[in-house]
């Protein structure tokens, strides 16, 4: 009895393992085309650069001012009878002193005998000043109406603004001009091996108007 039950199971058994054969076999395949199962996100860009200008740049950064600010800005409202709209933002800015070499035309270097080289610089220039969104947050907005928007980007605005005087108030011009001296002489006495005399450009005073 029980070798006729064997007989009869074994061709089970045996379609059962080569089952599970195949199965290990071709799963991790098959799992790849599973709809439901996780899969990494892709992402994918489409853009078309254009090239719209070229510019020669000949700015030589020589100072950089970073600051830090709590502006509130206040901007009254349009009826009387309404509160005005205040915007408190926590600040950081910079600014860039530099100068222009492009502004250096041929008569402003001279060569005195055979040991100086005398050169006259450009005026230092602010050749950049910004608000650093990501060293700023707004602190707290009141009575916008729905367009707190409109109104920390006017309060953003003026925080610019109030960088760029900042850096004029801090002397960021006189900066540059001493840090211009420190770096352009040494560099030139190594390029020249001559003794480097550098000045400023003289200007003319505006004549004055008779009353």
């Amino acid at each position: 009895m029980l070798p006729r039950l064997v007989r009869r199971l074994f061709p089970l058994l045996v379609l059962v393992a080569l089952g599970v054969f195949l199965w290990r076999k071709i799963s991790p395949a098959l799992a790849g085309f599973n709809p439901l199962a996780p899969r990494e996100p892709r992402v994918t860009v489409t853009h078309n650069t254009v090239l719209t200008q070229v510019e020669a740049l000949g700015k030589l950064e020589l100072v950089r001012y970073r600051f830090k600010d709590v502006v509130e800005y206040k901007r009254t409202a349009k009826y009387p009878f309404l509160p005005d709209a205040k915007a408190a933002l926590i600040v950081g800015g910079e600014a860039v002193g530099c100068l222009d070499l492009r502004k250096i035309r041929s008569q402003d270097v001279t060569l005195e005998g055979d040991s100086v080289v005398r050169l006259i610089l450009p005026d230092p220039e602010l050749c950049g000043f910004q608000v650093n969104h990501s060293q700023s947050r707004v602190f707290s907005t009141t009575n916008g109406f729905f367009d707190d928007g409109t109104l920390v980007d006017e309060a953003y605005r003026y925080a610019e603004a109030q960088v760029r005087r900042s850096a004029l108030q801090a002397g960021i011009l006189t900066e540059t001009q001493r840090n211009a001296q420190q770096i352009l002489v040494p560099l030139l006495h190594t390029l020249t091996g001559r003794r480097v005399i550098i000045g400023q450009r003289l200007v003319a005073p505006a004549a004055q108007r008779k009353l």
